[in-house]
Parts: structure tokens; sequence; C-alpha cells
């Protein structure tokens, strides 16, 4: 029931995210295009891992054991890519060229994909290449906290990104560009550290369920385990000599 619902949601978010007026002004205005960003890259993929799709396609961990997916889908790797994404999007020429025809839904898709590996690999809900403890990705999620909000000031204090390509569209409505800009970065900065409390609240139950299956398995191990002995009951000659 849970999965249906995350994968429905997921889907609906796309949808609004592409067909609904956030994908119609995307183009035109820089914070609605921060917004769609924002959903692509980061709501949809979380839904999307929640549903654990590779659980409901049957795939099995031993089909992941290969060396090349531990490098690809550990938490490291995909955290990097997460982390570049925006970055790259913003201050290089991919920025425009993604705007409109095939190169936009090309980055659509390549945003919810970059995204759903980065869930994919630090919640571990679907079966993975090879697991790590949720501590690493909590920890993982400290030093991303520090730097989450940069490029939200860069973009905020330093110059307009793409002015040509507004230029060009002859607005004569709504925000000014600077302001557009700025409110773009709010977005980016404050609604993505806020978008991320229910990633953390999932993995701090995750790591709950963690500590409390590893206990199990120690009081499992320790019960299945010989009753201990003294150091000295293991040697034959003192053995004897203290039992006679």
């Amino acid at each position: 029931m849970v999965r249906g619902t995350c994968f429905v949601s997921a889907i609906a978010v796309w949808a609004v995210a592409t067909f609904s007026a956030v994908g119609t002004y995307a183009p035109v205005l820089f914070w609605v295009r921060a917004l769609q960003v924002l959903l692509l890259l980061q709501v949809v993929p979380f839904l999307l891992a929640l549903s654990r799709p590779l659980t409901v396609l049957g795939v099995s961990e031993s089909q992941l054991d290969s060396r090349i997916l531990r490098i690809a889908c550990s938490p490291l790797v995909t955290s990097i890519a997460m982390l570049a994404t925006p970055w790259l999007l913003y201050l290089t020429p991919w920025y425009v060229a993604s705007m409109t025809g095939p190169p936009a839904v090309a980055t659509q898709l390549l945003l919810v994909f970059i995204g759903f590996g980065y869930f994919y690999a630090r919640l571990q809900a679907d079966p993975v290449p090879q697991r790590f403890s949720p501590l690493v990705s909590i920890g993982i999620s400290v030093v991303e906290s520090l730097a989450d909000g940069l490029l939200g000031i860069v973009l905020w204090l330093g110059p307009l990104v793409a002015v040509d390509y507004y230029a060009a569209l002859q607005r004569n409505w709504g925000p000014s560009p600077r302001i557009d800009q700025s409110i773009g970065a709010g977005i980016l900065w404050i609604a993505g550290d806020v978008l991320s409390i229910p990633f953390l609240v999932v993995l701090m139950r995750r790591l709950g369920s963690h500590e409390r299956r590893r206990a199990v398995e120690v009081d499992t191990a320790l019960d299945e385990s010989p009753a201990s002995t003294l150091w000295w009951e293991n040697d034959p000659q003192l053995r004897d000599r203290f039992q006679h």
C-alpha cells in the first residue's frame, strides 16, 4: 500500500513539474525553472525510491553483484553526482540548451535518473550491490547540509544567469531578472533544505531498525555460542592439574 502510494505520488509530482503551469513557465521564469528542477531532482526520485521499483521487478542483490555497480551505486559516487548536477546545470551552457525541445525532455529524465540513484543508494530500500550502515548516509547528509546552500548564495549574490536568453523573451510582466533569480535561489536553498527533512526522518528510522536488527543478531550469536571457559581450561596440562 505504501509503495503504491509513493509510486502514484511520484508520477503525480512528475506530471505537475512537466505538464502543469510549472512546465509551461519553466522556460520563461527563473524561479519556476528552479522549482521544476527541485521537483525532478529531489521529490520525484525520493518517492520513486520509497516505492522500491527493483523489488517489484524481482531484482535480487545477487544480480547486482558487480564491481562496476558497487562503485557506481555507492553513496559517495551518487552523492557527488547529486551535488554536482545543479552546479553544472546553472553555471554552464547546459541551462539554456535544456530549456526547450528534445534537450529539455532529456534533461528532465536525467534529473530524475540522477536523483533516483542518489536516494536508491542512500535509502537502500531496494536490493543494492553493497549494503552500508545508515550511519554512513547520515554522515554524508551532515556534510551535504554545509554545501547545499552554497549554490543558492552564488545565484543570489552572483551575476545573472542566461542574460541573453531571458532578454530575447522580451518578457514585460512579472519580476525583474534580478528578483526572479533571487527568488529562484531562495527556492533552491530554503525549499531544498525543507524537502530534505523527510529524507532524514526516513534515514533515522532505518538507523533505528538497523540497530535493533544488529542487536538481535548479536544476541542470537551469543545464545548459539558454547559456554565460555576460563583461559587455563583450554590448556590440557593446566586443566588436569586444577581438576585434581
